[in-house]
């Protein structure tokens, strides 16, 4: 688990976010996810409470609005979705600025919506707060399966590498004078693609054979081992516990 790497949605800082353990943050945001998701649709007024408390955690995580908002940009396919739905769901219609909307649909799109982008900010809110390394020793003290902590850890790793050489690519074919203006162009740039395909394959061996050599066997050492106490945990819950009261309170006013 080497040297950490740093990510775009990390944001560093020194908030009482930023100093809880990983695991307290990943178990406390998993928690959250699936009570909003338990929330039912008809009340409105529970999913104004949850981004009332996601806005608070933020403050306290000292994640600008701004930052945050730029973020869930990333949810506009599923909003696109569920914009189109009042209009090709079936059942009750309703007229809604002069137009005849589906009744199912527009609860359907609400649903989507809500849920979604509570999801998406909480999750945004976790890696403005938690650095990828962090995040994998996190999930190896959640007793996720190992071999899928590893997948993700060489995954986060050799990204960087691989985009780096697709890089050193591009500008050595602009260095020939090459530009892709058309399908001409498209050979190309199938070879360039192969080439880096066949250049991570090889550098894939190398670094296997050098983990081998240096008696790998299956498991990645722990360098830090972030234990959590118990206020830190019960800390941590105090966003999944403050949910579900809320989402209890929606079930008996519906």
């Amino acid at each position: 688990m080497g040297a950490g790497h740093a990510h775009k949605l990390y944001r560093e800082g020194h908030s009482p976010l930023h100093a809880l353990p990983p695991q307290c943050k990943l178990a406390a945001v998993l928690c959250f996810v699936l009570v909003v998701v338990s929330t039912p649709r008809e009340a409105v007024w529970a999913f104004g409470a949850y981004a009332a408390v996601l806005a608070a955690v933020a403050a306290v995580a000292r994640i600008p609005a701004g930052f945050l908002l730029r973020r869930l940009l990333i949810e506009i396919p599923f909003v696109a979705f569920a914009v189109l739905m009042p209009f090709v769901a079936d059942g009750e219609r309703v007229a809604v600025l002069g137009m005849e909307l589906s009744r199912p649909g527009l609860w359907g799109a609400w649903n989507i919506l809500a849920k979604g982008t509570l999801g998406v900010a909480a999750s945004v809110l976790l890696a403005s707060t938690t650095e990828l390394r962090a995040l994998l020793l996190g999930l190896q003290r959640l007793r996720m399966p190992p071999l899928l902590v590893q997948i993700a850890s060489f995954m986060i790793r050799y990204g960087d590498v691989i985009t780096d050489e697709m890089r050193r690519m591009r500008i050595a074919r602009q260095s020939r004078g090459f530009e892709a203006r058309g399908v001409r162009q498209w050979g190309v740039l199938a070879k360039s693609a192969g080439a880096l395909f066949i250049r991570s394959y090889e550098r894939g061996e190398r670094v296997h054979l050098a983990m081998i050599s240096r008696g790998y066997a299956g498991t990645m050492p722990v360098i830090d081992d972030m234990t959590a106490t118990r206020a830190q945990w019960l800390s941590a819950a105090t966003l999944p516990l403050t949910a579900l009261v809320v989402c209890l309170t929606g079930w008996m006013s519906i």
